[in-house]
């Protein structure tokens, strides 16, 4: 309820001799509060919506990237030049590359141009290099086009935009379906992507890949919310202050370890499920039940952070991966079982899953606002880089020192990160705020 005082002007319909005119009134005036505004933990329409569209970009999106990797380095043997298996490889790892280069410059535009507009031209760029990847005659230009690929890097503007789009206690689960979309492609690209290129082929995935590109600019257009205007009007954030905050610093940190320890891995377990037993083309039997059981359990994280032990939840999570990675330490010295290596991995997907929930709504939460994009730049830069690094180093590790040199590594660079991550505070949460009453009617 607010009272405003209002001056009562001299209207020409008012006869002259009106006792009114240019008197003062009260006036009493109800403002409802905006009900996307308030405390409570159930999103909105608004923010589902926000929640829901910007997870199907990321889903469209990742969906075209998984579907080539199961089949990619078997059928580039197939292009001229692909008889050289370290030009295969960077054609693989090149995405990465330029897409930790350019989500820094992505982030930081879509803080002074707006986020959709970035967010619709790196999609275009991405389905453009998918397109060139279609039409590659040799392996040279599939490079290319996988290098165009990753230039269309938009993590940074989508996770910033719904950062935009809804509130600090809701922003965990907001997140959460994000990553549980990126794991719900991952998991069925494994199931799918042999049958689709046994008929369409690789070039045919990319066109796919392409298609899928173009869909998620339909989602920008028609699906996700109208973006905030206060980009247009907000102060300039800049790279300094994000590169200088060590409570971003160490989300960063932990970003690039979880996801080099994730790839590290892989170099190793596909070869450790084929020795339980298990044929190549029947992993995603294992995959898949693992990862959507730990979707299951995320549930119980929303309410823990609400009671205030985001703190706990997340350090525990570091060290479930640090403890899986010890058990595989000592699975690789003898002959592993189906049954312990699916357990191992459920283990890791409920670690895995929390922190990828977490840590990006972290990062939008300390952040300032007029610097979130670049600051979501420089979280998804290194998140890349951390892709690049873990598939690297996992193949240099097992060549060198074998599967136990692979996870004793894996395993201190968790606890490295444990250490570093000990002394975070969450950060609190930002009070509910209500319409401006200047611009209520």
């Amino acid at each position: 309820m607010w009272r405003v005082i209002r001056a009562v002007p001299d209207w020409p319909q008012r006869p002259a001799d009106s006792q009114n005119a240019g008197q003062w009134q009260a006036v009493t005036i109800n403002l409802t509060p905006d009900p996307s505004l308030d405390d409570s933990p159930t999103m909105t329409p608004t923010e589902r919506r926000a929640s829901g569209s910007l997870a199907s970009i990321f889903a469209l999106r990742m969906l075209g990237l998984f579907l080539v990797l199961p089949v990619f380095a078997l059928e580039a043997r197939k292009y001229p030049g692909g008889d050289d298996p370290a030009l295969i490889g960077l054609a693989m790892g090149i995405y990465g590359l330029t897409q930790g280069i350019l989500q820094i410059p992505f982030g930081v535009a879509s803080d002074r141009l707006g986020r959709k507009r970035v967010i619709i031209f790196g999609l275009l760029v991405f389905a453009a290099g998918s397109a060139l990847a279609g039409s590659a005659d040799t392996l040279h230009e599939l490079l290319i086009g996988r290098a165009l690929q990753g230039a269309g890097a938009v993590s940074a503007a989508v996770t910033a935009l719904l950062a935009d789009l809804t509130r600090d206690n809701v922003r965990t689960k907001a997140m959460a379906l994000v990553g549980a979309s990126i794991g719900l492609m991952f998991a069925l690209s494994l199931v799918m992507s042999p049958l689709i290129a046994a008929h369409i082929g690789l070039s045919g995935l990319f066109v796919l890949t392409a298609l899928l590109a173009l869909a998620g600019v339909a989602v920008v257009l028609w699906a996700v919310p109208a973006e905030p205007v206060k980009h247009k009007d907000a102060a300039r954030g800049g790279l300094r202050q994000v590169l200088t905050d060590p409570a971003l610093m160490r989300l960063n940190l932990g970003v690039f370890v979880l996801h080099a320890v994730q790839l590290a891995m892989w170099v190793a377990i596909p070869a450790f499920l084929v020795q339980a037993g298990l044929a190549k083309g029947d992993h995603w039997q294992i995959y898949l039940p693992a990862v959507l059981a730990s979707f299951v359990l995320m549930g119980g994280v929303f309410p823990m952070e609400r009671r205030g032990y985001l703190r706990g939840v997340f350090l525990s999570a570091i060290g479930l991966i640090a403890l899986v990675q010890v058990a595989l330490l000592w699975v690789s010295s003898g002959a592993p079982s189906i049954t312990t290596l699916a357990w191992l991995l459920f283990a890791f997907f409920c670690g895995f899953n929390v922190l990828e929930a977490t840590q990006p709504s972290l990062v939008s939460r300390i952040a300032p606002a007029a610097s979130r994009g670049a600051a979501m730049g420089v979280y998804n830069t290194l998140q890349s880089l951390g892709f690049f690094a873990g598939g690297w180093m996992g193949g240099q590790l097992v060549k060198g020192y074998g599967t136990q040199g692979l996870f004793l590594t894996c395993a201190a660079l968790m606890l490295v990160w444990l250490v570093v991550a000990w002394p975070m505070v969450a950060p609190a949460r930002t009070p509910a705020t209500f319409a401006d009453p200047s611009k209520t009617p």
